[in-house]
């Protein structure tokens, strides 16, 4: 006799009998740190909508300015100091010496800790689309002679921009670090195998 089975619930696809099925998640359902997360969209998103609509809602350019600008800001220092730490393991800050040089100093985690394959992809991609979306921005000012305007869109190419460039040297040390680490662990076990 075979046993019966109840019927799929309306709009939901039917669920194998092995349990295989998992539904659609969304990114911050997938992510090990939601809120670094929604903050690295939030702030970026935030800034980008009051530069595009924020003549709706006030004629005050100083006030737009100044939010704007402060929102910037805030997502630098989040981007740098949080999410970056949390979504993808590295942090990065620079120092001026006593000589006026610069220093790059860059963290990274451990090896052993691995990262969210989805965190890893949504930080990098908001890293590399922030600048570029300011700069197609940064042409829209400079061609319909948005000079004021276009201040905060330099500014913000600029903050993006540093840390693009910041979380690309980064991960570029952090890559050539465990490739030296391998290297010696690899070269180290050659030898005591001799």
């Amino acid at each position: 006799m075979s046993q019966l089975q109840s019927p799929p619930a309306l709009g939901l696809p039917e669920t194998p009998q092995d349990g295989s099925f998992q539904p659609q998640q969304n990114m911050f359902q997938v992510s090990s740190h939601p809120l670094a997360l929604l903050f690295l969209i939030l702030f970026k998103g935030f800034a980008l909508a009051l530069y595009l609509l924020g003549n709706f809602f006030t004629d005050n350019f100083i006030l737009l300015f100044v939010v704007c600008v402060l929102t910037l800001a805030v997502d630098f220092w989040t981007v740098k100091n949080i999410s970056g730490r949390l979504l993808v393991g590295l942090r990065w800050w620079n120092e001026v010496r006593e000589d006026g040089t610069n220093e790059w100093i860059f963290e990274s985690r451990d090896q052993s800790v691995p990262i969210n394959a989805s965190d890893s992809r949504i930080f990098w991609s908001v890293l590399y689309a922030t600048p570029a979306i300011w700069s197609l921005l940064a042409i829209v000012a400079f061609f319909s002679l948005r000079f004021q305007w276009l201040l905060i869109v330099i500014i913000a190419v600029l903050l993006s921009s540093a840390n693009l460039i910041g979380y690309q040297r980064c991960d570029k040390d952090q890559k050539k670090r465990w490739s030296q680490l391998t290297g010696n662990a690899t070269s180290a076990g050659f030898m005591s195998g001799m």
